[in-house]
């Protein structure tokens, strides 16, 4: 199953040592390299010889014995895993891990790696969830690193909950369908931009002219796209969502941020979906008071913003163009005209008006236009299912494109 691929298996000190052992067994009978570093913790549980004897591999244990001097053996270790495994990982190595503390081998190892890391806790009940350690566990995930979920069960300290590692069979399996699923991402190696959530337009310091838009669509779009490949670059207006995992998040406030953050990252794009809500008019004085009440109405005049997917279609080379268009209605009209006039690829509209479809729902209905004037329209689904649909419509399209 994991014939070729080279693991870097990092033991830290705890009880689980045992089955860290276990599971350097398990790699290697499925056909991993596996390199074995150990806390100074972890060899008080389990001796270094155990673990080279199952992997028939040099155990590492110390940053400053230097088993070939050729090499920098941290640095070494560290491009030539394929996936760093911490297990057991422990409540110190966590918080070192997402503090950026490097002061033995696994750490500093750990924070020259570029593969993937995958952390498996293991720990007494209270001290997974102490506000902490939890806290340094979201960090972490933020930086996209993965979590094997420790069981619920009697702990060797005696107390019955959350805080066993993982079975080793079981991480061998999650493992094995990770790369299994490397195999099937048609979006590896493609750089994706995306932008999601409202923008923001400043009439005085305390008001601001914006939109209903929640980001929703647009982060369901960067999780999906990141699952299946993607380098995603997400570029998000002021949302009260969780930035995900794996993606590379850039904070906007207005139009013109949004247009400025969008065409740096354009030349180097392959794909480029424009989710976010946009405003098209912002204040043309922008006061640096606040503005107090006065008698009578009050006439603030706007001017247009720059229109982004316009500015993306004129200039568009190598990229696929998708834009999204929110109406009221004559949906079919409006969508096609946009996709004629932004010299779009395709375009994801929806009736606002629809129950189901609006602003701020985790749900929607849309219909997808493409430029060689097929739709394809698509029920009320989740906007986590739509942003696979989308995306199969994406592949399938460019797909479509390489054959002719």
């Amino acid at each position: 199953m994991l014939k070729g691929k080279n693991i870097l298996l990092c033991v830290t000190g705890g009880i689980a040592v045992y089955k860290a052992a276990a599971l350097t067994s398990k790699l290697t009978q499925a056909g991993a390299s596996v390199k074995i570093i150990m806390s100074n913790g972890a060899q008080k549980f389990v001796t270094p010889l155990t673990f080279q004897a199952l992997s028939r591999n040099d155990v590492y244990t110390d940053t400053f014995d230097e088993k070939h001097p050729e090499s920098i053996a941290h640095i070494d270790l560290a491009d030539w895993a394929d996936l760093v495994l911490v297990a057991p990982a422990t409540a110190n190595i966590i918080g070192k891990l997402a503090n950026g503390i490097a002061d033995d081998m696994i750490s500093t190892t750990l924070l020259a790696a570029t593969a993937p890391v995958w952390i498996a806790p293991a720990m007494n009940v209270h001290m997974y969830d102490h506000p902490a350690v939890k806290r340094n566990i979201e960090r972490l995930q933020s930086y996209g690193y993965q979590f094997v979920e420790p069981n619920e069960g009697y702990l060797a300290c005696g107390y019955v909950g959350k805080g066993r590692m993982e079975e080793p069979e079981n991480i061998v399996k999650l493992i094995s369908s990770y790369w299994e699923k490397e195999k099937n991402q048609p979006l590896k190696g493609k750089k994706i931009v995306i932008t999601a959530g409202p923008t923001r337009e400043i009439l005085d310091p305390v008001r601001f002219f914006s939109n209903r838009s929640s980001g929703k669509m647009g982060y369901a779009l960067a999780e999906e796209a990141h699952q299946l490949g993607a380098d995603v670059t997400l570029i998000s207006g002021p949302v009260s969502l969780n930035p995900p995992i794996g993606v590379n998040v850039k904070y906007i406030e207005n139009a013109e941020e949004m247009y400025d953050a969008v065409l740096e990252e354009f030349p180097s794009a392959d794909i480029v979906i424009k989710s976010a809500a946009v405003a098209d008019y912002r204040p043309k004085q922008v006061s640096n008071e606040k503005m107090k009440k006065q008698d009578g109405d009050l006439i603030i005049q706007m001017e247009r913003t720059k229109d982004i997917l316009k500015t993306l279609g004129e200039r568009k080379d190598h990229q696929f163009l998708v834009g999204f268009a929110a109406e009221t209605s004559n949906l079919d009209e409006y969508a096609m005209s946009k996709l004629k006039r932004k010299n779009a690829d395709m375009i994801i509209a929806n009736n606002v008006n629809e129950k189901g479809a609006g602003f701020e729902e985790d749900t929607n209905i849309v219909t997808i236009y493409k430029k060689d004037g097929s739709n394809k329209r698509l029920g009320l689904m989740s906007k986590k299912e739509l942003a696979k649909e989308i995306f199969r419509e994406i592949v399938k399209t460019l797909q479509e494109e390489r054959s002719k």
